[in-house]
């Protein structure tokens, strides 16, 4: 009868030897342990020289101590470099869903050890194993088309928009999804919209001249073009200094009609600038309502008599009273928190005029959808699309 020759463990080794030098008697070790005194004399040879490097398993290099430490904060680091370049990578996956992520480990597995991929990626290698052997079902291929089309829109709008514009702007599109059901899938994919923060004021209302009453009284809709702007004034900090910049918001289609970036906060260098290109892009009607709040600028008789000689009646907002002037506020809110709030770094004047020329006349005028004009477009609200 051939005898089997038996197979020892790295640790049943080490343990071994370890007992045989606690009790000093290799002989009574080796036969309590059923093996023989001269193989338990070999394993503790090779410890005194390798220590904890004696015993690496089968197919493997002995070591000597430090050389094993050496070689495993070798091989952690190799895997580590290995973990950085496939996250670098695939984290723009990450934001698709899970069935992206799995795509592509897919298509990489010849060049990365799956493994590796599943763990650097945040997913477990069964799943990944299970969603390539069994395609997705038509209930996930419908919500990962959902959350690629959230997705897609909120980063072409330049995170701009909330639950409520991308469902509208997804109907448009021909894509059939709720509000509720955008909101949901938004938190899903941590997608958030940018949260309003309050500015302080600039307005000098602190003087002698004269004002005009409330007259728009927050009745801040018009009938037809040219019927009733408003105008306001607000700072933006640049390298250095600020900026002033001025607006004219017809309240028809909420347009802007009229805007100027200025150094200065005088009558000549804010609203009358403002107020001559609005004459340009956009004719005035007689009797056109010109509402502001009580600064200097508008309340000087300079720009007093500029809308004298235009037939147009003058309205200002109650004293300390920024509600009077809703819309105007709402546009520096929005060009605030949608523009200013996310550069990296404060801008020189010639490229935040660039940015404010941007925003306004390609996004604001053209592409962002308005609450007041039942989130269409401008364009869309005049029937030019």
């Amino acid at each position: 009868m051939v005898r089997t020759q038996r197979r020892h463990t790295p640790e049943f080794k080490k343990n071994a030897v370890l007992l045989s030098f606690e009790r000093q008697n290799v002989t009574q070790t080796a036969k309590e342990l059923d093996i023989s005194s001269k193989l338990l004399s070999k394993w503790r040879t090779i410890y005194r020289e390798y220590k904890e490097g004696s015993f690496p398993g089968k197919g493997r290099k002995r070591l000597y101590c430090e050389d094993s430490k050496i070689f495993e904060l070798e091989k952690k680091l190799r895997e580590s470099e290995l973990r950085l370049k496939i996250l670098q990578e695939g984290i723009k996956f990450k934001s698709q869903g899970k069935q992206a992520v799995y795509n592509f480990i897919y298509r990489n597995k010849k060049k990365y050890p799956i493994g590796i991929m599943c763990r650097a990626l945040g997913v477990s290698t069964s799943m990944y194993n299970l969603r390539i052997q069994q395609p997705l079902s038509q209930r996930e291929i419908k919500v990962s088309m959902f959350k690629n089309a959230i997705a897609a829109v909120y980063f072409e709008f330049k995170q701009y928009c909330g639950c409520v514009l991308i469902a509208r702007e997804l109907n448009r599109k021909g894509i059939l999804i709720s509000e509720d059901q955008v909101s949901f899938f938004m938190k899903q994919m941590g997608l958030k919209r940018k949260i309003k923060k309050k500015y302080k004021a600039t307005t000098d209302s602190k003087h002698n001249l004269y004002t005009s009453p409330n007259i728009l009284n927050r009745q801040f809709t018009a009938d037809k073009a040219s019927q009733v702007w408003v105008s306001d004034i607000t700072y933006i900090q640049i390298e250095r200094r600020f900026l002033y910049l001025t607006v004219i918001i017809d309240l028809y289609d909420r347009k802007v009609v009229g805007w100027n970036l200025s150094s200065g906060l005088s009558t000549e260098t804010t609203v009358l600038v403002a107020w001559k290109m609005a004459l340009d892009n956009r004719g005035l009607q007689k009797g056109l309502l010109f509402h502001s709040d009580r600064g200097t600028q508008y309340a000087s008789k300079l720009f007093a008599n500029s809308l004298k000689e235009h037939s147009c009646i003058q309205s200002m907002s109650r004293k300390g009273d920024s509600f009077d002037n809703a819309v105007a506020e709402s546009f520096f809110n929005s060009l605030k928190r949608e523009l200013i709030k996310k550069q990296k770094r404060l801008l020189t004047p010639k490229e935040m005029r660039t940015e404010l020329f941007d925003y306004i006349e390609n996004w604001y005028n053209r592409k962002r959808r308005h609450s007041a004009l039942n989130y269409k477009t401008i364009e869309e609200f005049n029937g030019c699309i």
